[in-house]
C-alpha cells in the first residue's frame, strides 16, 4: 500500500551553497522538508544494518505498510543502499539475495572489505572511529587521511554497488543520498538532478574512511555521509509532517561518542526535528555490536531481528503514517 501521492514528491532544490548544487548546509531552521507529508531517513551501520533495514522494511511491506511511497527518502551510508533498493522497487529481491548470502558468509564477505589494512588505511579509519565530535577541521582531517589512504580503486566499490542494486538508473526523485566532500568537509546531497550515476552516489555515501576510496562526484571526491556528525541527516526532512527514522543507535551504545557522533547529538537532532513541526517515528535495532558492523556472520541474526521488530511495530507505524485524507 503506497502511503503518499508519488506525484507530489518534491526534490531538494534551491538550497545548495555551491555552484555544482551538491553542498547543502546542515540547518534545521531551513526546514528543507516543508510541504512534504511523509519522509523517511535510513541511517548507516555496515552490513549488519543493511540486513536489519531490509528485513524490517520488507516485513512491513508484506503487512501492507509500504514506505516506498514517501515523498523524500534520505539514505546515509548503509541506508543509501537500502533507500536505492526500495525506491527502485527491488526490496523483495534484495531481501532474498541477502538472506541467501547470509547463509554463506564467504560470499557475503566478498562484498565486505578486507580485515587487514595498510598503515595509511588504518590511520584514516582510526581518526574516524575515535572522532567524538564533528568540528569542521576534524572532518577535513579525516577526509584528507581518506584521500591519502592506499585503498582500492574507486571503480571497484562502484562496480560492487552496481551488483547489489542491479541497476545504474536513478530510482526516483524521492531518493536523496548524503555524502561528505573529503577535501572541504562539506555535506553533499546527491539527487536525481545531480547528473551522477546512482552507483557512484551510493558508493560515495558508503565510503567509510580508510576502508573504501572516496568517490568522484562531479569535481569532488566524496566519502561516507556519516562523517558529518549525523548518521541520519534528518535536517533534510525538517518541517515534513511525519518522519520515519531508522537509526543504528539512539546514542546509548556509544556514550562517549565516536565516528563524529558527539555524546547526546542523536537526542539533540531528534529534538530539533520535532521542534521543526515534524512528528517522528524513531526505531533502532534491539541489539547492536558496534565492533561487528561489517561482519557477514551477523547477517542472519540481523534479518531475524528486523522481521521481529517490524511485526511488533506494524500497527503503530500504520497509524503513524496514515494520511489526513484517510
Amino acid at each position: 500500500m503506497s502511503t503518499a501521492n508519488t506525484k507530489s514528491r518534491k526534490p531538494l532544490s534551491g538550497v545548495s551553497n555551491s555552484s555544482d548544487g551538491l553542498s547543502v548546509a546542515i540547518d534545521f531552521g531551513a526546514r528543507y522538508g516543508n510541504g512534504l507529508h511523509l519522509g523517511v531517513s535510513l541511517g548507516g551501520g555496515g552490513l549488519f544494518f543493511v540486513a536489519w533495514q531490509i528485513a524490517y522494511l520488507s516485513k512491513l511491506a508484506n503487512l501492507g505498510i509500504d514506505l516506498s511511497g514517501a515523498q523524500r527518502v534520505v539514505g546515509t551510508s548503509a541506508g543509501s543502499v537500502v533507500a536505492a533498493v526500495i525506491e527502485a522497487g527491488h526490496l523483495g529481491r534484495f531481501e532474498r539475495e541477502i538472506s541467501l548470502l547470509g547463509q554463506v558468509p564467504k560470499l557475503m564477505g566478498a562484498l565486505a572489505p578486507a580485515s587487514k589494512f595498510s598503515t595509511s588505511q588504518q590511520r584514516a579509519l582510526d581518526l574516524f572511529v575515535a572522532a567524538n565530535h564533528a568540528d569542521p577541521e576534524l572532518i577535513k582531517s579525516i577526509g584528507h587521511a581518506a584521500l591519502a589512504a592506499n585503498t582500492p580503486n574507486p571503480s571497484v566499490m562502484s562496480r560492487n554497488v552496481g551488483l547489489l542494486l542491479a541497476s545504474v538508473k536513478w530510482p526516483s526523485s524521492a531518493f536523496h543520498a548524503t555524502c561528505v566532500d573529503a577535501y572541504t568537509g562539506e555535506r553533499c546531497v546527491v539527487t536525481a538532478d545531480s547528473s551522477v550515476r546512482v552507483t557512484r552516489a551510493v558508493a560515495a555515501s558508503s565510503a567509510v574512511p580508510g576502508i573504501f576510496s572516496p568517490q568522484p562526484i562531479g569535481d569532488r571526491r566524496c566519502m561516507d555521509g556519516g562523517v558529518s556528525g549525523s548518521g541520519v541527516h534528518t535536517d533534510l526532512l525538517a518541517g515534513c509532517e511525519r518522519v520515519v527514522v531508522l537509526s543504528l543507535s539512539d546514542g546509548s551504545a556509544a556514550p562517549l561518542g565516536g565516528m563524529t557522533i558527539a555524546p547526546g547529538s542523536i537526542e539533540r537532532e531528534l529534538a530539533a526535528l520535532k521542534e521543526s513541526g515534524s512528528e517522528v517515528f524513531f526505531r533502532v535495532p534491539d541489539s547492536v555490536d558496534l565492533t561487528r558492523l561489517m561482519d557477514p556472520t551477523t547477517v542472519p541474526d540481523a534479518l531475524a531481528m528486523g522481521r521481529r521488530q517490524a511485526e511488533d511495530d506494524a500497527e503503530s507505524l500504520r497509524a503513524f503514517i496514515k494520511t489526513r485524507q484517510d
